[in-house]
């Protein structure tokens, strides 16, 4: 009998073991694979090149404190080994998903966020391929609920291809992720990307953004701000502000009128005025230097879908006016700034004297047209 998918989380993650590039990554790149390391300050922090990764204000050690905003545990004194046992174990996490209704989780990777900070193209590729391979084992378990996320290599257009073939043909998978920041400082509508998004069109293999915070990349905004709080509002939102700007406006969308592209926990609300903004520079000769023939509004629902946060106030003015088989919703499990236990009961909240079709679209409709789910 196959499942119906109503309830689906498009944004869950996993916590990746530490053994992960002992038993998964290629030999002769096992020795400069990521490590955790207890820094200076008794936190734990990645090395990825011998650098070290991450907010500066906070370890990893409570990546896996889910819980952590209702006060449930206190993430400042846990190690990253004793994170919610379902970001580990897929058997785990089911009785999770259970009590919650969810029927399906896309899953992302946690350490795995500051993969695009690696400079050497090919470790960069290596340690995708490593993750990608563990993920297609963590979700074996439960292949009608589980859906690992392709992590892209896009330190080089070649090998990021390659793995999203091998994602899509070896593995299963039905999309990947890229950074919203820039790699080799260029934007992702510069023309050396028009290759990789050929392929994803060719592929049918969506493309999700997916921030990082203090990934080791380029983030807009962290000159000007040193709190962790304001540059993870200014970082999440604005890096993927800019990145819709570019696959629209930078005609990535117009080309490839087959693309599935998603911006994932960033928020929601900011589409509308942003794709309001872009069609009224459309619409004046004297800004519109995009050379598209084709309002950005539109664009975005032919190709874009986005994901809010289940306490975002504005999903019940915006729902309608976005689209409701556009919007998704996540429940970033089990990240301490994640929503469990509850999250689908905050989505139904927010969606609250709306129409039927509307909350049925939002709760599952939009991550089963992302993804390509039947």
């Amino acid at each position: 009998m196959n499942r119906a998918y109503n309830v689906v989380d498009a944004d869950g993650h996993v916590l990746e073991p530490l053994d992960l590039w002992d038993h998964y990554m290629d030999p002769k790149f096992r020795e400069r694979a990521p490590r955790l390391i207890k820094d200076t300050d008794g936190k734990e922090r990645l090395v990825i090149e011998e650098r070290v990764l991450g907010s500066a204000q906070a370890g990893l050690g409570g990546a896996g404190a889910v819980g952590a905003r209702q006060g449930v545990v206190a993430s400042n004194t846990m190690e990253y080994r004793d994170g919610k046992a379902g970001g580990f174990d897929p058997h785990a996490r089911m009785p999770d998903m259970d009590a919650d209704g969810i029927d399906a989780a896309f899953l992302f990777p946690t350490l795995g966020l500051f993969s695009g900070a690696i400079q050497d193209p090919e470790l960069a590729a290596a340690t995708c391929r490593a993750y990608n391979r563990w993920l297609a084992d963590y979700c074996k378990p439960y292949p009608d609920r589980l859906f690992g996320i392709a992590m892209l290599p896009l330190q080089s257009v070649d090998l990021a291809i390659a793995e999203m073939r091998f994602a899509k043909k070896e593995l299963g998978f039905k999309a990947g992720f890229i950074r919203p920041n820039p790699y080799s400082s260029k934007m992702v509508d510069d023309p050396m990307y028009e290759p990789f998004w050929a392929a994803a069109e060719d592929l049918d293999f969506a493309i999700a953004f997916h921030e990082g915070a203090g990934g080791g990349m380029p983030q807009v905004g962290i000159d000007r701000f040193e709190g962790r709080g304001a540059r993870h509002i200014i970082t999440h939102t604005m890096e993927m502000m800019l990145a819709c700007l570019a696959v629209i406006w930078g005609g990535v969308c117009e080309r490839h009128p087959k693309l599935r592209i998603a911006f994932m926990e960033s928020g929601g609300g900011w589409v509308a005025p942003w794709l309001d903004r872009m069609d009224r520079h459309f619409d004046d000769q004297g800004f519109n230097d995009s050379g598209l023939k084709t309002r950005p509004s539109e664009l975005f629902q032919r190709n874009c879908w986005i994901s809010f946060e289940p306490v975002e106030g504005s999903l019940h003015v915006l729902a309608d006016y976005i689209g409701p088989h556009k919007i998704m919703w996540a429940t970033d499990y089990p990240h301490p700034d994640g929503f469990f236990p509850g999250a689908p009961d905050m989505v139904r909240k927010q969606l609250a004297g709306l129409s039927a079709e509307t909350q049925r679209q939002v709760m599952g409709g939009g991550a089963r047209g992302f993804y390509g789910l039947n």
